[in-house]
């Protein structure tokens, strides 16, 4: 893979190309991305690359798309990376890369527009309030075809979008994906047992049970929020991140120093669940707090509990959301066990541009029947909803 740094851009006049989102100012990155989504923030994005968690030797060299106003001002922009492999994106896409390079192509590098290690839904072209959006997303999405062009790549990918993006680069030729995740929202809910009232009478005794047993050990729940958030918790968390890793049989994404610089940076958008004993955290979840939307990202614990997963991710996570009177909270990718919590089937949507004309109709056709495929599957998930069905 290409380490980037003798790579000068020529695209369309309109779009260049950073190396480094630290490349433009964090205030003109904000503007475009908005406050709704923490993860698009520019604090978040740096954090990652200032880490060394996003970098050319761990498979993500940024090659964000720019496009200026005429007074040199950041009008739009989009979170881009140069991958050498398809690890920390939760879009699956290995079996592509397989067929390809087994039919004689080259599937890596390849593009991708997303948040590193994060499946969270949110937009990918972000634009400024003041700017014309259909012209500014023209735009980037010929900026992305440029790049791919002048860097032989064949494929390029736009992860976790919002549905009317999915359709709008649909209609610039990229192919439309459809996933699911999992997600709690808030019927106005007055508290945590408003909601418990809102499930069948089964359910909603599991879940008073499962609350009572945690509440039962010689643990502590603590939810942390900005300055309560101290560098021995990120210590703490740090040791449990690499615990689930571990245990997974997976490579850890995130470097102890994301963690100090979120903490440093971003602190009032976190929350940190922490489960101690005796004062010491043996637990706990990392969560960032949007403007209507609670994003949860990472669990992990020194000690077992019986249900304290469930406890420290979804039901504070909850109780967090009906205090703040957030919209919604989405717990991360996977997890056909959050239907019981609360927690229903909701669509994903990815986007995918394939340059060779026969690897895009194979892939084309697939996502079609992939697609009717989630709508059954969703379908189905919905008829174990734990709520009540008189509403």
């Amino acid at each position: 893979m290409p380490d980037g740094t003798d790579i000068q851009m020529e695209l369309a006049e309109e779009v260049s190309v950073l190396p480094a989102i630290s490349a433009v100012a964090a205030q003109e990155w904000d503007a475009c991305a908005g406050a709704d989504n923490p993860f698009l923030s520019h604090d978040f994005l740096n954090a990652l690359e200032e880490s060394g968690s996003v970098r050319a030797q761990t498979g993500w060299l940024p090659r964000h798309l720019a496009v200026n106003d005429r007074a040199g001002r950041l009008a739009a922009a989009m979170p881009l990376y140069l991958k050498g492999h398809s690890q920390g994106e939760y879009i699956f896409d290995w079996g592509w890369a397989d067929a390809y390079e087994r039919a004689g192509g080259r599937y890596y590098p390849k593009l991708l527009s997303a948040v590193p290690f994060t499946p969270v839904t949110g937009p990918r072209m972000l634009v400024r309030p003041d700017i014309d959006p259909a012209r500014a997303q023209e735009i980037l999405a010929g900026g992305v075809v440029a790049l791919m062009n002048q860097l032989n790549v064949t494929t390029a990918h736009v992860n976790f979008v919002p549905k009317p993006e999915w359709n709008r680069l649909g209609e610039f030729g990229f192919l439309q994906r459809m996933g699911l995740q999992y997600h709690w929202h808030n019927d106005g809910y007055a508290s945590f047992d408003a909601f418990l009232e809102a499930l069948s009478s089964r359910k909603r005794k599991a879940i008073r049970k499962e609350r009572r047993q945690v509440a039962e050990t010689d643990l502590v729940i603590r939810r942390l929020v900005g300055k309560d958030i101290e560098e021995r918790h990120w210590d703490a968390f740090f040791a449990f991140y690499m615990d689930t890793s571990d245990r997974k049989w997976g490579s850890p994404y995130l470097n102890r120093t994301f963690f100090s610089l979120l903490g440093e940076r971003m602190a009032e958008r976190v929350l940190l669940v922490v489960a101690e004993r005796d004062g010491e955290p043996v637990a706990g979840a990392l969560n960032l707090i949007g403007s209507d939307t609670l994003f949860g990202r990472n669990w992990g614990c020194t000690e077992e509990y019986r249900f304290l997963h469930f406890e420290a991710c979804y039901y504070q996570a909850i109780d967090f959301a009906i205090e703040r009177g957030m919209a919604k909270v989405e717990a991360g990718a996977q997890g056909q066990h959050k239907i019981q919590r609360g927690y229903l089937p909701v669509e994903t949507y990815s986007n995918h541009l394939i340059l060779d004309d026969g690897f895009r109709d194979a892939v084309e056709d697939f996502l079609a029947r992939e697609r009717r495929q989630m709508v059954h599957e969703k379908e189905l998930l919905l008829e174990e909803s734990p709520f009540r069905k008189d509403g």
